[in-house]
């Protein structure tokens, strides 16, 4: 099992075996959600809120 970096807190967040680019990840110690946009190298960034578009 391998793991990325929480870019808000810096702690280690463990990825599944079977984890994709996009796949969203939640680390235990901030709770930040996190977007995996690489597996080679393995970089996550902060996923973006969800926009209401209210039928738009």
């Amino acid at each position: 099992m391998s793991s990325a970096t929480c870019v808000v807190c810096e702690a280690s967040v463990a990825l599944p075996d079977d984890c994709g680019e996009g796949e969203l990840l939640i680390c235990s110690d901030c709770g930040a959600e996190l977007e995996v946009i690489s597996l080679d190298p393995i970089a996550v960034e902060e996923a973006p809120q969800v926009q209401e578009d209210w039928g738009e």
